[in-house]
């Protein structure tokens, strides 16, 4: 056994390894402390390899799904070895004392389960590979708990935000490029080469060429294939569904790079809490479907203005019936899940409840279509999802026919195909039971010929039927003539066989087999007519999903009192009363009311310099109106009185920081990386807010830096911009730059307490309120008295001398700096490598090459 063991084991490689033995899954060596550890179960030890203990521990196979749950979230990943064959067939294979057969079925890792019992009902789950090819890279991304598949190609910059944007539970790449990608996992596979994966991916998909899926790169088709070949791995031949692959574009979508997105929580908090972010504020889903969907939305805002325009239009609709929204998400919430029930049918990992899912849940997807549909003011998105719920009639009728109306979630058991189907399995059914009845009467005859009152007629799945006495009757029915044959004793009882009984016992087993049977073939035939409509029933379970994220979003917006955002074809944002959502929903939950604010950037006033105290609501104030921005172009009505924005293309957020100590960076090289990318990436379209750049360093190179970067967003971004400081100094920036204008957040004090007041004003702040804030804290009076002192004599030599800004009057402009600056030197070297081809050299061409290219470095 340790034998067979050892070898399952060097094919799982680094993955804990599950060996079936009985009713167990057993885990040996270091496998078994790791998994004792995550799973606070027993750690003993088992005879020896070379000369030292086996450690060993084990879980139920029963409820092994809990246990892998547990495991999967604790980072590791599982393979499964089960038993390939019975005990039977592997003493009639290789004789008596047979070891029995087990192989790797499956491989468990995070991006690739199907089980509910595995799953957030309402967190998509995602395994996401790269591929590579040339300079080009490219993410391919597949849900295959609902079969959806995109890929998308990128510029290497751009790889992190698309990860997050994806929030991919499990991300793989060739071993080179999985060292460059943070969270990627290593997988050696030929699945990655361009060259082989069409081939691959047409195999899988059953066509002779993709070109009715669109045209892709190379750089597509490795990531596609490296996917596929994953996919192939982990199932060990057996594919999960997947819909055809569809090509996004990166400019699809508003660009939110990862650190933008972990400031503004849009799907989950900083500590990773679904509660508490946006999508936990907002969510009004019904199903989890719709939850996913809804997720996904906020994600990838659009960019194109019509598909915005669709969204918010059905969600106006909704909206402005109250009756029928709330008709519609009654019909919602009682839905199955038939996306996730297609996934599990389509992997083999289907059940009779699946089709049950599928039935109910197609069924009550037409009787909403035909609901909605007698509408003559049915919105055009709506006109496109509807027909997705039509055409299932004849899949819904026959489920409905063959299957009983709570199917179980074991096939193994049978009892799922209801009677009348199938004349035969009722026949057989029939027999089963009447010989469950004749054994009864049997069991009766036996009490009245024996006198025994205790005597009954039990079955296990080791004897079969057997008739059972106490021990104390066990001396009768062991008389030669009793016609009881003796079987098994055991504390208390003895157990026996008859004749009578024998016979009786092998006709109901044998109905009871031939109707397992029947009910396996019937269920094999339902699962075929599911498959061959996976791709219509996908369509359905998606046009569903969106219904629920209208009609949700609809209801958040009643709720709220949101808006219709109104789109301009210039770059503007002009929201009157905008409010935090998730902000606003703590403070009512605390009754307290939540001060709107309006924000108004143009062309010619599109950077807004905020001051004010700190408490008094500019990292409030900033992040609600990139909210907006997000919900807007997501679809949604948004938290505000009215809004009016031109299309962002990229959103950038520097509000707050902290240490990332993993990577070697402090507070303040975390802020210069983010500000840096800023400068480097944000567009004339984009939106930036920053929240107190410089701070993490002196006084002097923080105002420098401050000073410096509002110059640049202002002089050569030119993006629409809230910019949030306690330099003061900053102001003198509003004589200079045309299109910046000065704002504050109002603050007063009051018979010597402070007083925030939360509101955005216009012009600049009087003062900091830093020592009133400093009293509000709770700081000892002798400190705040100290600081005062030092404060009047830091005052008092600024008026002397015109403090840290003196002379900041008389730099030249920001954009006269760049016009100054010399142009680069010519680099003959890297020019004649940006145009080469490495994928397209023949050997040959790549030795002539390199000395070509040793010439040009020696200067020759």
């Amino acid at each position: 056994m340790m034998a067979q063991y050892l070898d399952l084991k060097r094919q799982a490689g680094s993955d804990l390894l599950f060996y079936r033995m009985g009713d167990f899954f057993e885990l040996f060596f270091e496998d078994a402390k790791k998994a004792a550890a995550v799973l606070d179960i027993a750690l003993t030890a088992r005879g020896e390899h070379h000369g030292e203990p086996i450690p060993m521990c084990g879980v139920p196979a029963h409820s092994m799904d809990a246990y892998l749950a547990r495991l999967i979230k604790a980072g590791h990943r599982v393979a499964i070895a089960d038993q390939i064959e019975t005990p039977e067939q592997a003493r009639a294979r290789a004789g008596s004392k047979a070891l029995v057969g087990r192989a790797i079925v499956r491989f468990v890792t995070a991006g690739t389960l199907t089980e509910d019992t595995l799953l957030d009902s309402r967190r998509a789950n995602i395994l996401a590979a790269i591929g590579e090819a040339g300079n080009a890279l490219a993410v391919a991304a597949a849900d295959i708990s609902t079969g959806r598949l995109e890929v998308v190609t990128l510029d290497g910059s751009a790889i992190e935000a698309e990860l997050a944007r994806i929030g991919a539970s499990e991300v793989i790449a060739r071993p080179g490029l999985a060292e460059r990608v943070p969270a990627a996992l290593p997988f050696e596979s030929r699945g990655f080469d361009s060259s082989r994966a069409e081939a691959d991916i047409c195999r899988l998909f059953g066509v002779a060429t993709l070109d009715s899926f669109g045209t892709f790169s190379r750089a597509e088709l490795s990531a596609l294939g490296g996917l596929v070949a994953y996919l192939d791995h982990v199932g060990r031949g057996r594919m999960p569904f997947l819909a055809a692959p569809v090509r996004a574009g990166s400019s699809d979508h508003l660009a939110i790079d990862p650190a933008t997105r972990e400031s503004l929580e849009i799907v989950q908090t900083m500590t990773g809490q679904r509660a508490g972010s946006l999508l936990g504020t907002i969510d009004r889903t019904v199903t989890g479907a719709g939850a996913r969907m809804l997720a996904a939305d906020l994600s990838a805002p659009l960019m194109d203005q019509a598909r915005v325009e669709a969204r918010l239009a059905l969600v106006q609709w909704l909206h402005d019936d109250g009756p029928l929204r709330e008709d519609a998400r009654a019909r919602l919430r009682a839905l199955p899940e038939i996306g996730r029930a297609l996934g599990r049918i389509a992997i083999g990992r289907g059940s009779p409840r699946d089709l049950g899912q599928l039935r109910d849940g197609l069924e009550a997807g037409h009787a909403l279509r035909e609901k909605l549909g007698r509408r003559d003011d049915v919105p055009a998105l709506l006109a496109e999802l509807l027909p997705a719920l039509d055409g299932h009639g004849a899949l819904v009728d026959e489920l409905k026919r063959a299957l009983v109306p709570a199917p179980p979630t074991e096939a193994g058991n049978g009892g799922y195909i209801a009677d009348g189907y199938d004349a035969a399995l009722d026949e057989l059914r029939t027999l089963a039971s009447d010989g469950r009845r004749a054994i009864a009467a049997l069991e009766a005859r036996y009490r009245e010929q024996t006198g025994i009152a205790a005597l009954k007629i039990r079955h296990n799945g080791v004897l079969g039927y057997h008739v059972e006495v106490p021990g104390r009757h066990a001396d009768q029915l062991m008389a030669q003539d009793s016609g009881f044959t003796h079987r098994q004793t055991l504390a208390g009882v003895v157990r026996f066989n008859s004749v009578d009984l024998h016979e009786q016992a092998g006709r109901v087993t044998q109905a009871g087999a031939h109707a397992l049977a029947a009910e396996a073939a019937h269920f094999e035939a339902l699962v075929g007519m599911v498959m061959a409509r996976r791709e219509p029933i996908a369509h359905a379970a998606d046009a569903l999903a969106r219904i629920d994220v209208a009609s949700a979003l609809a209801e958040r917006a009643t709720e709220g009192g949101w808006c219709r955002p109104q789109f301009e074809s210039h770059a503007c944002l002009d929201i009157k009363g905008a409010r935090h959502p998730v902000v606003e929903a703590a403070l009512t939950k605390a009754g307290e009311p939540f001060v709107a604010n309006d924000c108004a950037l143009e062309p010619g006033d599109r950077l807004w310099l905020v001051t004010g105290p700190n408490m008094g609501g500019k990292s409030t104030f900033l992040r609600q109106n990139a909210l907006v921005v997000i919900l807007a172009q997501a679809g949604s009505f948004v938290p505000a009185q009215s809004a009016r924005l031109g299309l962002v293309d990229r959103l950038f957020s520097r509000v707050g920081a902290s240490d990332n100590l993993a990577r070697g960076r402090s507070t303040f090289m975390v802020e210069m990386i983010e500000t840096a990318a800023i400068l480097a990436q944000a567009t004339e379209r984009s939106f930036v807010i920053l929240d107190e750049v410089g701070r993490g360093t002196s006084t002097y190179d923080g105002l420098a830096l401050a000073w410096a970067v509002v110059e640049a967003i202002h002089d050569v971004n030119q993006c629409r911009c809230l910019f949030a400081t306690h330099y003061h100094e900053l102001t003198r920036l509003a004589e200079r730059l045309d299109a910046l204008s000065l704002h504050h957040v109002r603050a007063r004090e009051w018979q010597g307490d402070l007083v925030l007041l939360h509101e955005v004003a216009e012009g600049p702040a009087d003062r900091s309120y830093g020592l009133a804030v400093a009293r509000l804290a709770g700081l000892p009076p002798p400190v705040i008295a100290r600081a005062n002192a030092v404060l009047g004599k830091l005052e008092a030599g600024r008026a002397q001398t015109g403090g840290i800004a003196a002379g900041l009057d008389d730099l030249p402009l920001f954009a006269a700096t760049i016009a100054a600056e010399p142009a680069p030197a010519a680099d003959p070297l890297r020019e004649r490598l940006d145009t080469i081809d490495a994928d397209a050299l023949s050997p040959r061409e790549a030795l002539d090459l390199l000395y070509e290219l040793k010439q040009i470095g020696s200067g020759k």
